[in-house]
């Protein structure tokens, strides 16, 4: 087997996909079988600057050197051979935010992560306008918040992009986007899988009195749909991917997608009624849907699969940061009693000790929010744990408390997708960092959505992983196959996952929780106001 994948490697006969975390930068390599062959990782961090979320041009670059480099060395000790050939490539990245650039490609203002939560006036503007709701992570609510403010940028713009497509333009030269990347920086009409142009035309009479040289859609990157060739690796995008000189130029490119639209190919959840959970540092659900919803709701994106299928997205800003600063925590406590505990020893500890805890979390709560979360109206980021005296304050019920408050934001937002507009789910898949331990956060959600939730082997592997199989359909689609037919056909014939099925105890607990999540919630708005 392994010198099948020697000579794949040798021959070109692989597809890469790299993916930009919040917390981390990975590279799935993969051969026709579509399993991992060899993997690499990056660790990095946002920071916040002057009040913003953000990443510098440094930190990218650095970080993804360092994954590649990661992965070639993987791939050196694994198989005994160097990475020179490629069968296609593809990049991905935390959706959203806000990266413009002037005629000479140089970097405006400070990249904009989808963390900042700071255009709440352009949003409820834009929303109104277009009868769309607008996030305020879209990329298209910062330029419109940007002009608001009269930031003397904007005048200069010429290009407008996110992470994965600023990477994608770098190492290709084209300015293009997939189309479900796209759809989290301007609206999208799936008949055409482009931009909506009658919004287009809206925005643009908006800011006609600004007088501005440039027009919307001018400075927007151009949309393609999975399978679609975005270019090829160029000689200088080969030397900023692989300094070493070794990988050959010349790969062809998938187009640059989004962290969604890689989370719903990892799960095989481009299909209408299917959905998937992504649980990491953010979190978010997507339901591929049958018919439009009856009204707009702020709590709600409509976004699309990477092949232009309309999606009901529910995304809060805030999920594992502060489950694993606690964990952080405990292993710190450990090492004053010489105990080294490794962080996955821990994980799987500590989670599991949540499923011991009373399924109502015994009267603890807790808000994660790190950052600003526009669902429940928080501008800023305050962790707050909070019981009362008489309250059975335990580890299991500890630990219990902040499983549930991961989850808690999303519920919010599905239920007016379950309960309120009926949108029927066949599966739910769950992928990220959350569903590393085994079982507990995948048996929680379960009871929180009241629908059963599989989780594949692969759900490790994430964004990653998905985006390498948007690379591998590039090269290996057949005349009229269309992404889902490939995935289900190609991928993920004969696979299978865990499925749990919800326990009553854990949602009738959880919506317990919920009531007093929701009923305390002016403390956590409390704490945004009083702790500065």
């Amino acid at each position: 087997m392994s010198e099948d994948i020697r000579k794949a490697i040798e021959t070109g006969n692989t597809a890469l996909g790299i993916e930009f975390g919040s917390t981390r930068i990975k590279a799935v390599l993969v051969d026709k079988s579509h399993q991992p062959i060899a993997m690499g990782a990056y660790d990095w961090e946002n920071r916040l600057e002057n009040n913003i979320w953000t990443y510098s041009l440094e930190d990218i670059w650095k970080g993804l050197k360092g994954c590649y480099q990661s992965l070639a060395k993987d791939v050196r000790e694994k198989y005994g051979v160097a990475l020179k050939k490629l069968g296609s490539l593809g990049f991905s990245g935390m959706m959203h935010g806000y990266m413009a650039f002037d005629k000479e490609g140089e970097l405006l203002v400070p990249f904009r992560t989808w963390r900042n939560t700071m255009t709440e006036e352009a949003c409820k503007k834009l929303t109104a306008a277009f009868d769309f709701n607008i996030p305020q992570r879209w990329s298209i609510a910062h330029l419109y918040q940007a002009i608001l403010k009269g930031e003397e940028h904007v005048d200069r713009i010429d290009y407008l992009t996110t992470l994965a497509g600023y990477i994608h333009w770098k190492l290709s030269g084209k300015r293009v986007l997939g189309v479900g990347e796209a759809s989290g920086m301007f609206p999208i009409d799936s008949g055409t899988c482009d931009y909506h142009e009658k919004m287009l035309e809206q925005f643009d009479r908006l800011i006609s009195d600004k007088g501005f040289a440039w027009n919307i859609r001018g400075i927007l990157p151009k949309v393609l749909c999975a399978g679609e060739n975005a270019g090829y690796l160029t000689e200088e995008g080969a030397r900023l991917l692989d300094p070493s000189g070794v990988l050959e130029p010349g790969v062809p490119m998938c187009p640059p997608e989004g962290d969604a639209g890689t989370g719903m190919t990892a799960t095989n959840s481009v299909a209408v009624r299917t959905g998937n959970v992504s649980a990491g540092t953010s979190i978010f659900a997507m339901v591929v849907l049958e018919k439009p919803l009856t009204k707009v709701y702020e709590e709600i994106d409509m976004v699309t699969t990477p092949d232009g299928m309309p999606v009901a997205m529910v995304h809060c800003n805030n999920c594992t940061s502060d489950l694993n600063a606690w964990v952080n925590l405990f292993q710190e406590f450990a090492g004053l009693f010489g105990i080294k505990a490794a962080p996955g020893e821990l994980f799987t500890a500590l989670y599991g000790e949540a499923l011991k805890g009373d399924a109502d979390c015994g009267g603890l709560l807790s808000y994660n929010y790190y950052s600003g979360e526009p669902i429940t109206g928080v501008d800023e980021g305050r962790p707050l744990f909070v019981r009362t005296p008489d309250a059975k304050f335990t580890l299991a019920n500890f630990m219990r408390t902040h499983l549930y408050s991961a989850l808690a934001t999303l519920k919010i937002g599905m239920d007016i997708l379950l309960d309120k507009e009926k949108v029927t789910v066949d599966s739910l898949m769950g992928h990220g960092g959350l569903f590393k331990t085994p079982v507990v956060g995948q048996r929680l959600l379960a009871g929180a959505m009241g629908a059963p939730v599989t989780v594949m082997d692969t759900a490790s592997e994430g964004g990653a992983w998905g985006m390498a199989l948007l690379a591998a359909y590039l090269w290996e689609k057949e005349e009229g196959q269309s992404l889902s037919q490939y995935l289900q056909t190609k991928v993920f014939a004969g696979w299978s996952g865990s499925t749990i099925e919800p326990e009553e105890a854990d949602g009738t607990g959880f919506e317990k929780f919920m009531e007093r999540y929701l009923g305390a919630f002016g403390a956590e708005k409390a704490a945004v106001e009083g702790l500065v």
